[in-house]
């Protein structure tokens, strides 16, 4: 009798039709395109004079159905210090950490390591979009308002302004990213470095963090899942790190936007002289529909997810985010650098990368041409 009831209950349809979905499931996007790239990467952290202990937390990319991370191996010059690698709890980032006592000048930590990276596309069909009533609590994180995607009463007002009759997850954040490209002005002297939604809403400016950290916000004010998500691009560049929005689209699972790169592809598009007026408005539509339905390249590698967290081991406070390291000076943290800011000249930290594909590639923002391959 007891074993029929059991039955009869795994019988039973779960109230939310959720109950499969966790924010910490696999992509599940369609791979294609793999490259495989050599990558040396380095970070020069120089701390105040006579710093009494410099501690550095650097981003580790982990292998997921997109990547592949083979070979790592650290080191550290001149001093010698051997890496501590953590997890934090929220989003499951991880970082090997350095600790330096009493550094004088400048330290070099190095990662050399082997990455595997597969094109992905979700092709969403906003038909196929579920409805979620009440999200499983796993996803509070992605939810809720927090230092770096914020939304208060004015947003949630706001994106009802963008989105007049919200019903569909994907046909709305399509809206979203729309009115953003619209709104916002590519700017890295005008930028927060920390995917603030607050910063883009004030300036209407910023970069890669400013643009998905205004989407993320609105996506949330709405009741969909979003988050900041950082890498780097393994090819030559004054800032290695960039960012990408993802959205929890069931059944498609987390999914992948680049919103601030479609808009300055679009950018290139209008002012190629080469181009007509037919041709222009046919690319551009191409290049919205590749957002619109999930698009992560091959030139883009993840290393940290999610926003406002606590590092392991701790920090003196909570990062907005991680774009390559973390670094404190006796409990205070060095500024985090924008290299591609002409008007910066002072730099607490700064990276020093170089990558070697398995075979020529392209970036696929750049210029029109990979829309029509």
């Amino acid at each position: 009798m007891r074993r029929l009831l059991v039955l009869l209950l795994l019988m039973i349809p779960s109230p939310l039709g959720a109950q499969s979905y966790d924010p910490r499931q696999p992509l599940l996007g369609t791979k294609s395109n793999v490259i495989s790239y050599d990558i040396d990467f380095s970070v020069v952290v120089t701390a105040p004079y006579h710093t009494k202990t410099l501690k550095v937390w650097l981003a580790l990319p982990q292998s997921d159905t997109a990547q592949t991370i083979e070979d790592s191996a650290f080191s550290t010059f001149p001093m010698k210090v051997a890496a501590r690698i953590g997890q934090e709890k929220v989003h499951g980032n991880q970082f090997a950490y350095f600790e330096f006592d009493r550094p004088e000048g400048a330290q070099i930590i190095r990662h050399k390591f082997k990455a595997t990276i597969h094109e992905m596309r979700w092709n969403i069909d906003p038909a196929r979009v579920e409805k979620i009533e009440r999200w499983p609590a796993s996803f509070e994180p992605y939810l809720k308002s927090d230092g770096s995607v914020t939304y208060d009463e004015r947003v949630k007002k706001l994106v009802l302004d963008v989105v007049p009759n919200p019903k569909n997850a994907s046909d709305d954040l399509a809206c979203i990213m729309n009115w953003v490209n619209k709104y916002m002005k590519y700017d890295h002297v005008n930028a927060s470095l920390k995917a603030s939604s607050e910063h883009a809403l004030l300036k209407k400016s910023g970069h890669c963090s400013d643009y998905h950290g205004l989407c993320a916000a609105f996506g949330r004010a709405l009741g969909y899942p979003t988050r900041v998500t950082y890498g780097i691009n393994p090819f030559p560049k004054n800032s290695p790190s960039h960012c990408k929005l993802e959205a929890y689209l069931p059944p498609h699972g987390w999914v992948c936007f680049d919103v601030s790169e479609t808009q300055r592809m679009i950018e290139t598009i209008k002012k190629d002289k080469t181009l007509d007026a037919g041709k222009k408005d046919e690319l551009i539509r191409l290049a919205n529909d590749r957002l619109q339905k999930g698009f992560r390249d091959n030139t883009w590698l993840q290393q940290t997810r999610g926003t406002d967290y606590e590092l392991v081991p701790p920090a003196s406070k909570r990062v907005a985010v991680v774009r390559t390291i973390y670094a404190e000076a006796d409990g205070i943290a060095l500024r985090d650098p924008d290299p591609a800011n002409a008007e910066q000249r002072e730099f607490g930290w700064m990276t020093v990368h170089h990558y070697v594909p398995s075979r020529p590639v392209e970036y696929p923002f750049t210029g029109w041409k990979s829309l029509v391959k």
